[in-house]
């Protein structure tokens, strides 16, 4: 589907940083979801929802 013509140019490079920066953010997301613990997301969650 891409060649390697398509990730020199800036709309690849912009694309491989798009897909990098979603991978760190899910990455960074689990970590913080397991740092706080079950309880914690779940009243997050919680107060979330009743806002």
């Amino acid at each position: 589907m891409f060649d390697g013509s398509f990730f020199t140019s800036k709309v690849g490079h912009a694309a491989l940083v798009s897909v990098v920066a979603m991978i760190a953010f899910t990455v960074f997301a689990q970590i913080q979801q397991d740092v706080a613990g079950a309880d914690t997301m779940l009243s997050a969650t919680a107060s979330v929802a009743l806002a």
